[in-house]
């Protein structure tokens, strides 16, 4: 039962933590506009907002759908990711591979919103590419 507290306690002070630090960076920002100094520009490559960053998230936030040299796969549209053959699987596997790594995240999105299933052993790859893309870059 003092574990379970213990663990409950420390999830609340991380909660504080990092409620409070956003609250502190906010602040100094606005002190900064206000005081008339200019804010860099976040660069292309990163938006600067880990944890809510769209390019490095799987949401469907936007409704924009994006191609990525794709557009053969929308004829398995509304389909199982099981139920794929041999040669859809390449089709899949062609695209993936000729991807760069900061544009899975993308693709997935924009074959969500295609409402493409990914085959399952694509998926674990785009997931785990997605992940260690994202724990870098926190």
């Amino acid at each position: 039962m003092i574990r379970v507290v213990i663990v409950l306690s420390l999830f609340a002070i991380t909660g504080i933590i990092a409620i409070v630090g956003t609250e502190i960076r906010e602040r100094r920002r606005r002190k900064r506009l206000a005081n008339g100094e200019e804010l860099a520009e976040p660069s292309q490559e990163c938006c600067g907002q880990h944890l809510v960053c769209e390019r490095e998230s799987l949401l469907n936030s936007s409704a924009e759908i994006e191609y990525y040299d794709d557009e053969e796969l929308d004829a398995l549209a509304n389909r199982s990711g099981d139920d794929y053959d041999e040669s859809e699987l390449k089709m899949f596997e062609d695209v993936f591979y000729s991807l760069r790594e900061e544009d899975v995240a993308g693709w997935c999105r924009s074959l969500q919103l295609r409402s493409i299933e990914l085959p399952e052993q694509i998926r674990d790859a785009a997931l785990l590419i997605v992940r260690e893309r994202r724990s870098s870059k926190l």
